[in-house]
């Protein structure tokens, strides 16, 4: 699995999910629970995650729906 984006914004996520969803691409979103630890402040990015295989095409996704990949 790879890193696509990573956001404290949760809409972004929802949004990126949406999108991949109607590509036919898997992806997961890892640190959700991680509120738990940080007192529900929202402050502890989450990850959205793909396989290896369909990571090329999910940053194209992205990239046209300009959307912020969060990492460096």
């Amino acid at each position: 699995m790879k890193e696509l984006l990573r956001t404290n914004d949760i809409t972004v996520i929802a949004f990126a999910t949406a999108l991949l969803d109607s590509a036919g691409i898997d992806c997961f979103t890892f640190d959700v629970n991680m509120s738990v630890l940080e007192g529900s402040l929202g402050i502890m990015p989450r990850r959205l995650m793909v396989l290896d295989r369909d990571l090329f095409m999910a940053e194209a996704i992205m990239r046209d729906a300009e959307v912020d990949l969060g990492r460096e």
